[in-house]
């Protein structure tokens, strides 16, 4: 931890759960929830040794940022009311409200009563479990028709996010994670999506041209209409991009022709 002006900083640990500094519990566990959700290496490609690794760093920065900031927020909490204590009884013979206790007359003693047979209550039925609530995904930012030409975009994460009709022409994009990313009309001629991830991702009508493909998962991606000509697939099982279940209904294929259907 770090010590900034006297007081404790837990800017990086808001970072790490992408929320604003004096964010809420109830606030942090949801953003912790919503993170562990994309990052959990059961849904990431298994036969991605570097991802998965990126995934569990990933994993254990949320956990000690939540846990840093539990503590620190639990700490703030006010501390309970104290009993209000008797100063009416004081026992010093001085004091005005000093009293003397009254011994009580004793009592002959009573006959013990016979004990009373109490019948069992039945026990409670077991209330149903709740049933779990799904984590929200978080909400980003409206990226269309933005302009990142030629930048660097190496391991991005840009899950979900709406780049419908951006300039990504010539943006190395490797290992980039885009998952279910809206990149219909986008321009991503001469691109670098090394083994990118854009599953289920939207491609529709977008211009590939010269894209390196290599590696990419492009399993469910929708690719109708969109323009491969001269763009590396790569070869064989570890460099070829992956289309499972991949929709090409007239999506122009690297060597010119026009493919139907889905592969």
């Amino acid at each position: 931890m770090q010590y900034i002006g006297g007081m404790f900083d837990l800017t990086r640990h808001y970072r790490v759960l992408e929320l604003e500094p004096g964010a809420s519990l109830e606030e942090i566990e949801q953003a912790y929830k919503d993170l562990v959700f994309v990052w959990h290496p059961d849904r990431l490609p298994p036969d991605n040794p570097r991802l998965q690794a990126k995934a569990q760093e990933k994993i254990k920065a949320l956990n000690q940022a939540r846990e840093a900031l539990r503590e620190r927020l639990n700490r703030l909490q006010p501390l309970k009311p104290r009993p209000h204590r008797d100063t009416h009884r004081s026992q010093s013979p001085n004091s005005p409200r000093w009293y003397q206790p009254v011994p009580r007359p004793t009592e002959p003693a009573r006959p013990k009563p016979e004990p009373v047979q109490r019948v069992q209550p039945p026990p409670p039925k077991p209330r149903p479990m709740p049933e779990p609530t799904p984590p929200k995904r978080p909400v980003h930012p409206d990226l269309s028709g933005v302009n990142w030409q030629g930048r660097d975009l190496k391991e991005k994460y840009l899950e979900g996010r709406n780049l419908s009709g951006a300039n990504l022409s010539q943006a190395d994009l490797t290992d980039a994670f885009m998952h279910r990313v809206n990149l219909s009309g986008a321009n991503l001629r001469q691109a670098n999506l090394f083994r990118a991830n854009l599953l289920q991702a939207d491609l529709s009508q977008a211009d590939l041209q010269e894209a390196n493909l290599e590696c990419a998962d492009l399993s469910g991606a929708n690719l109708s209409g969109a323009n491969l000509t001269n763009a590396r697939l790569g070869f064989g099982n570890r460099g070829r991009a992956k289309l499972t279940g991949a929709i090409l209904k007239d999506t122009i294929m690297p060597d010119g022709t026009i493919y139907s259907g889905s592969a």
